[in-house]
């Protein structure tokens, strides 16, 4: 981080990766609390000699500079944290004020902890949460990412998977993969081969996708993939609760179908056949909303409380997926790093060409989703979920789109940001205590939407926020 970058983000007050801390000539309790956060979380800076004043920062500088320096790095080497923390260190000289500046990166080995377990903590927003226990046991479970569905399930057999979905399965992959080797093989090396059973057990994996219902739920009580349509552009538009509900599915490859058929009538496609003669819907959105589905369906954490969720509104489509991200988001789309949380999943889905070989498909979601229909999905990533969100203002075919469809999806893109912002300043007025996230769930929109109108709304003068984001709230101007 230069200066330059430092002195940009002291102008505000709302950075997830960004704490500052007083601490004049001694390491506050809170220090470490942001340590924890920022390692269970996304990383992020913590900046000393500097505190929040009037709605913004003050710089105030460190005293003995060098002894903060190593006090800090020494605790962390030391017994405090259950893990070896590392840093990056940064020293700013503001005339005669002397300010620090260190990097705490995501941490491999989460949950990262000081003293006790107790005491884990996470960022949500722009301050530092005490983790629930869900949290932690969710954290543990990716130290092992990739390994814990590849478990086997106790009391299983052949007997606890649906022939329906297996026969349904092989048949898919003859038709559009016909040269895979699996296609030569008979039932019991078929289901060896690809990890579905092993040593007369189902895997966990096998189990969850091609399962038997009553066999799925004795180790997942709670199996479900919900995707439900609301009447609405958000829960608060919308005159019922929802309006359609799918059906429970055996398992994941029948939900995947299931799921499938109803998102595909939101998007308009092309149908043509195949060099092989098979029937074929084509569609730059489509492929986009295939694509978010099964990533959704390969990345969920299957034994998190919560399930994979797609929430279809009128304005737009959102899938909900349980369990955060291996590696920070920018990365991954960066590198296309392979790493799927459930890889024999992964795989199933890929040997029937229904997913990449490489990467979390991010690129592909994007690329196709512009082409469809000029706007790319906007992306939430939080702690321990992803929620991955289409909008759906333009919804025409793409060979029919002209060149006013820019300003076209433009003016509606300023419409609806419009509406937000009115929306936010009315619930505001109803509560002046409000927070981020019960706007992002009332509105039906990410948190980085509500985030970016609450900054025009600062900018215009419409609303101010008052005290510090713990304890403060929002008075609108008049």
């Amino acid at each position: 981080m230069t200066k330059e970058e430092l002195i940009q983000k002291l102008s505000n007050l709302e950075w997830e990766d960004f704490e500052v801390k007083a601490a004049k000539s001694e390491l506050s309790k809170s220090v470490w609390e942001t340590v924890s956060a920022f390692s269970n979380t996304s990383g992020g800076w913590i900046v000393l000699g500097v505190k929040e004043k009037d709605n913004g920062f003050a710089i105030t500088g460190v005293r003995n500079a060098e002894k903060l320096e190593q006090d800090f790095l020494n605790t962390l080497r030391g017994t405090k944290f259950n893990v070896f923390v590392s840093t990056k260190q940064e020293l700013y000289q503001f005339e005669d004020k002397t300010v620090l500046a260190f990097y705490v990166p995501v941490h491999k080995s989460k949950p990262v902890y000081y003293n006790n377990q107790s005491n884990t903590f996470i960022r949500r927003g722009s301050s530092d949460q005490r983790a629930t226990q869900e949290e932690i046991d969710s954290m543990l479970r990716d130290r092992a990412f990739g390994a814990k569905t590849a478990e086997l399930a106790p009391g299983t057999s052949r007997d606890s998977l649906n022939d329906t979905s297996i026969n349904r399965y092989r048949d898919y992959m003859t038709r559009f993969n016909p040269n895979a080797s699996y296609v030569r093989f008979d039932e019991g090396e078929f289901l060896r081969k690809l990890r579905i059973i092993e040593n007369g057990k189902c895997t966990f994996a096998g189990l969850l996708m091609f399962g038997k219902r009553e066999a799925i739920e004795k180790h997942f009580a709670d199996f479900r993939v919900d995707l439900l349509e609301f009447p609405g552009t958000s829960y608060t538009d919308a005159k019922h609760t929802y309006t359609f509900r799918v059906e429970e599915q055996e398992n994941l490859w029948e939900y995947y179908f299931e799921c499938f058929h109803r998102l595909k009538q939101k998007v308009d496609v092309r149908f043509s056949l195949t060099a092989e003669g098979f029937g074929q819907e084509l569609s730059p959105g489509l492929e986009s909303i295939r694509e978010a589905l099964v990533n959704m369906l390969m990345h969920t954490d299957y034994f998190s409380p919560a399930c994979p969720r797609v929430r279809i509104f009128t304005n737009h489509i959102e899938f909900y997926n349980p369990g955060g991200l291996p590696k920070p988001f920018e990365e991954l789309k960066e590198k296309d790093i392979s790493l799927p949380r459930n890889p024999i999943i992964a795989k199933l889905f890929r040997m029937v060409k229904l997913a990449e070989n490489i990467g979390f498909g991010f690129d592909k979601i994007d690329e196709n989703w512009k082409a469809y229909n000029s706007t790319l999905p906007d992306y939430q990533i939080e702690f321990d979920s992803v929620v991955v969100n289409f909008k759906l203002e333009d919804e025409s075919p793409i060979e029919e789109k002209s060149d006013t469809v820019g300003k076209t999806s433009e003016k509606t893109s300023e419409k609806t940001s419009e509406k937000t912002s009115e929306k936010i300043l009315s619930m505001m007025k109803d509560n002046e205590n409000i927070t981020i996230a019960e706007l992002t769930e009332a509105i039906g929109v990410s948190s980085r939407s509500i985030e970016r109108n609450i900054d025009k709304l600062k900018q215009e003068e419409k609303i101010k926020r008052i005290g510090a984001d713990k304890g403060g709230y929002w008075e609108v101007i008049e």
